[in-house]
């Protein structure tokens, strides 16, 4: 027990790898596999990170799709220091403050078509919790409380609080919490490299979208909400969708007054060269969920934005009409956006939409340049949020067995360069500031631990 009356001594940097000080804190990884290597950082700078060991990262998913415009950005550190020393909090349940109202603002101008109006949350899980509850909260004062359901996909992840992770299509996280929420439904992905469906696009007639409309007429149109997806699915392997796909989506949901949700947790702020996957796609949903790279990591920060329709349902007299009824401690909290203002204006006044465009099309030419080894089945993506399919064959799309994504992405780790890695596909994020030097020492080590791996696999099976 810690003395109360004296100041807590901290237990040094270099020794928070150590096992004994590691067993306090709960991580994402197993715990007890994860004390035998752990990870733990300490200092980062532009695109690199330094661990407690003082060895140095080069990061290529910007911490997990978050630090969008670095670390150490002075314009974002200035900004959140000015603002502790002016209001750090806000009594929410008596109103709001003017950074947030700013940032609203700002948020409205930047979105595309009459997507005008947000609500604040601090993360990514409570702000598609939110759209849930708006979905619903929606219908019920336009008329049509019988519309509860919510259909999304599987393969994706929408978050950890019950009713997102209820929308959720990830068994390995499912099934740990079951049972869930009741009134979510699940479709198939449009994952056109491995379709479930067994076709080939163009040809398939996007069978993927449309039994989408197939279901939604099996479970009553009158009991549907809402569909929510990812513009780009992620955890399925950066699922990039046909051009046709979101399209159809929005058409559906038009005739049977369902309301599409886009879920821009990762594609949003600038990740797809646009501000918006939205944008980049040509499709405008109902709602946007925003997080992650909206604040750059310097605060937690997210945001649910809705068009002016939706908007307009909840503005009305009580007590006939409550509001949106949703609330948390930390929502609109000044310091972050104050963040995220400063974010914003790093984006739109650098061009970092641009320069998203620019390097994600030299990553992309470097992860082609990949197909040499015989491993690379698949790129995919938009900007600088892509993704690779490793196979065995690329002509029959046979996997690796066992797998050899986490082999590399391993290998990466100790060769300093991160990026999100599983058994058969690996991620790239790298931040928006991201020059072409950055692209190429990325490619580069990726290159170095890619031979490593399979000149280790070809001695293995030699036998040398």
């Amino acid at each position: 027990m810690i003395d109360p009356t004296q100041s807590p001594q901290l237990v040094p940097s270099a020794a928070t790898v150590q096992e004994d000080f590691l067993k306090h804190v709960i991580a994402r990884d197993q715990m007890k596999e994860f004390c035998k290597n752990p990870l733990v950082m300490a200092r980062a700078e532009g695109m690199r990170y330094w661990d407690a060991n003082g060895k140095e990262y080069l990061d290529a998913l910007s911490g997990i799709y978050v630090a969008s415009v670095g670390h150490g950005n002075r314009r974002v550190l200035d900004a959140v220091q000015a603002q502790y020393e002016q209001l750090h909090f806000s009594p929410p349940m008596h109103g709001t403050n003017d950074v947030a109202v700013q940032l609203a603002n700002l948020l409205a101008a930047v979105m595309p078509g009459d997507l005008n109006t947000v609500k604040f949350q601090c993360g990514g899980s409570e702000v598609t919790e939110a759209a849930i509850k708006m979905a619903r909260q929606y219908h019920r004062l336009t008329g049509n409380p019988g519309k509860y359901k919510i259909i999304s996909r599987y393969q994706s992840w929408h978050g950890s609080t019950l009713g997102s992770l209820s929308a959720s299509g990830l068994k390995s996280r499912r099934t740990v919490n079951e049972p869930l929420a009741p009134g979510f439904i699940h479709v198939f992905p449009p994952t056109c490299y491995r379709c479930p469906f067994g076709k080939t696009y163009p040809s398939c007639e996007l069978t993927c979208a449309s039994l989408v409309e197939s279901v939604i007429e099996m479970e009553d149109p009158a009991t549907v909400a809402a569909i929510m997806v990812e513009p780009i699915g992620h955890t399925g392997g950066i699922i990039d969708p046909p051009a046709e796909y979101l399209p159809m989506l929005r058409d559906i949901c038009n005739r049977h007054n369902i309301l599409l949700i886009f879920d821009e947790i990762i594609t949003g702020i600038g990740r797809t060269g646009q501000m918006t996957a939205a944008e980049t796609f040509g499709v405008l949903p109902d709602m946007i969920c925003l997080a992650k790279g909206l604040s750059g990591g310097y605060a937690p920060l997210s945001a649910l934005i809705c068009r002016d329709p939706v908007a307009a349902a909840f503005w009305g007299d009580l007590p006939e009409n409550p509001g949106f009824v949703e609330g948390h401690t930390f929502e609109g909290n000044p310091i972050s956006c104050a963040a995220g203002i400063a974010v914003l204006s790093e984006i739109i006044e650098r061009d970092l939409c641009g320069n998203s465009r620019a390097m994600g099309a030299r990553l992309r030419a470097g992860l082609e340049g990949l197909r040499k080894y015989g491993i690379v089945g698949d790129v995919r993506g938009k900007g600088l949020f892509l993704g690779v399919e490793l196979v065995r064959d690329p002509a029959t799309r046979q996997r690796f067995e066992p797998p050899i994504g986490t082999l590399i992405g391993r290998r990466a780790l100790q060769n300093g360069l991160l990026f999100r890695f599983d058994p058969h596909w690996l991620a790239f994020g790298p931040s928006l500031i991201a020059t072409e030097s950055d692209i190429d020492e990325i490619l580069r080590i990726l290159e170095q631990s890619i031979q490593e791996v399979l000149a280790e696999q070809v001695d293995a099976h030699t036998g040398t």
